[in-house]
């Protein structure tokens, strides 16, 4: 297994117009089905297509009635500390509310475990994008059957090169298996997937997908390099999350220092 440094080096040496055309190869268009901010059922990954919400499961979810199901699995989409404060900021700008930390992420269920009080305990290491009552992104919205992102244009780089990934070591990849791949760049589920794309969207895509993968591996890296297994004896509750700025309480705020 290549070290995170190499793997980084690689990332920072990918060829964006290589990228590109893989990206063109491959094809894509958004078709604002919402299908990649939205819970889903957990045999179905890759979330509800836009107007349908969990409606089906009888969810008060988009239009829906009664109580989201209990087994609807929440969106999970790893965002940056910084893109954290960017998507505080973007909303606040478009609303009279103040976001704080936990408005925008949560800590990354995986590697959490259940405590004898029913709240999550233990140590994770990435944050998520917060989640409604539905499992859906906090920032996703419907309007006559699509999906759109209310924060849009301080979306983390997660969300803008979905679905698309790079086969790298510490990369991350989004959830299920890849559906088609050309050179380094792989396809993820999406309804579309194979639809003809502009080299000028193909290059910003590629851009972006590049920019990921560096800060993928500059983030664990840093949270490799600032890891304190101590840090749970500090911390006033009962979950630490690493990043690359130090150990976390849930709330974002930091364990050590302001």
């Amino acid at each position: 297994m290549e070290s995170l440094e190499a793997e980084l080096e690689r990332a920072r040496d990918l060829d964006a117009g290589e990228l590109a055309d893989a990206i063109e190869s491959i094809g894509f268009e958004c078709t604002r089905c919402g299908g990649c901010c939205t819970g889903y059922a957990p045999d179905e990954p890759g979330g509800a297509p836009a107007g349908e919400g969990a409606e089906d499961a009888g969810a008060d979810c988009h239009g829906g009635d009664g109580d989201a199901p209990d087994d609807r699995e929440p969106h999970t989409a790893t965002v940056f500390p910084d893109e954290v404060r960017a998507v505080a900021d973007a909303a606040e700008a478009q609303s009279d509310d103040s976001y704080d930390w936990r408005d925008v992420a949560r800590p990354m269920p995986f590697g959490l475990s259940e405590g004898d009080d029913g709240e999550p305990t233990g140590e994770t290491f990435e944050w998520a994008l917060a989640t409604d009552d539905c499992g859906d992104c906090t920032f996703y919205a419907e309007a006559n059957g699509q999906g759109a992102c209310t924060v849009h244009d301080a979306r983390p780089l997660i969300c803008r090169t979905y679905p698309f990934s790079v086969a790298l070591e510490g990369t991350s990849q989004p959830m299920g298996e890849a559906v088609d791949a050309e050179g380094v760049v792989r396809a993820h589920e999406c309804e579309g997937l194979g639809r003809d794309i502009s080299r000028a969207d193909a290059e910003a895509l590629a851009a972006s997908l590049k920019e990921r993968a560096v800060r993928e591996l500059t983030e664990a890296i840093g949270v490799r390099d600032g890891y304190d297994p101590s840090a749970a004896e500090r911390a006033d509750g009962d979950v630490v999350v690493f990043d690359s700025e130090g150990p976390k309480e849930a709330d974002g705020t930091p364990i050590d220092g302001d």
